[in-house]
């Protein structure tokens, strides 16, 4: 089996490091990742510049692109031989409810999935990479079953593991996506020359993270499992946009 790692943390995140060796066990292993953090880059291409590939002490490939283009290259002309499975991770913080929009560790697996290959995203539900061996034991977990009894067709799945121990983690559930409260506001700073800044706020609290939910399955320490989709229209919505357009 190949398997196809990157992450949007960049190609020197501890997180990667934890998921390619986890996947080692399953046979050849490439990695292509960031050069820089790229969190929050969703599905973006670069289309403006051309893209650089390089190879690290680690033997990490490493492009001067979004986690996007990082799966896009490589399934595209970089790799010799497609990959069986791509995955990504495992990510410094969760990726639950409405993060997964902004998500460039779901958008690297995503691309995988468009290219029709089963995918799937690895994130840690706090910040700090605590029991990160424990998540990537998880992470092995998930491919394996995938290798033992695979799904149908090609999927997407997104991944998020509690920072505990093994032993501690609860069975895996599968959930839906919860949502969240809207993101705080932006904070305002001057630059040292004067200028009137913005940085992004925090992301907003769960509010939808009843039972069934990623945010739920995680607050009771089991791993949540969301299958994702790309089709966007708002099929509810078809005939009274219909009707709308006839009036």
């Amino acid at each position: 089996m190949h398997i196809l790692v990157s992450n949007d943390d960049g190609y020197l995140a501890p997180g990667l490091a934890a998921l390619a060796q986890a996947m080692r066990r399953f046979g050849e292993v490439t990695v292509v990742a960031p050069e820089q953090n790229c969190s929050g880059a969703s599905n973006s291409l670069t289309l403006t510049r051309p893209l650089t590939v390089h190879r690290a002490a680690s033997g990490f490939l490493y492009l001067n692109g979004t986690p996007t283009d990082c799966v896009h290259v490589a399934l595209t002309g970089l790799l010799d031989t497609p990959p069986d499975i791509v995955v990504s991770g495992i990510n410094n913080g969760q990726n639950m409810g409405d993060d997964t929009i902004y998500s460039g560790t779901v958008a690297a697996a995503m691309e995988g999935y468009l290219f029709g290959l089963p995918s799937i995203a690895f994130s840690h539900v706090d910040k700090g990479h605590a029991n990160l061996d424990a998540a990537a034991r998880v992470a092995a977990d998930v491919v394996e079953r995938y290798i033992n009894r695979p799904l149908p067709g090609p999927f997407l799945l997104n991944v998020n593991i509690p920072n505990l121990p093994y032993e501690s983690l609860g069975a895996a559930r599968c959930t839906r996506l919860g949502k969240r409260h809207q993101a705080e506001p932006v904070i305002r700073a001057t630059s040292p020359r004067g200028e009137t800044i913005y940085w992004v706020g925090s992301a907003g609290e769960a509010r939808l993270a009843g039972p069934g939910t990623d945010f739920h399955a995680a607050a009771a320490g089991a791993v949540s499992v969301t299958p994702l989709q790309i089709d966007l229209t708002h099929v509810e919505q078809l005939g009274g946009v219909a009707d709308w357009l006839g009036a």
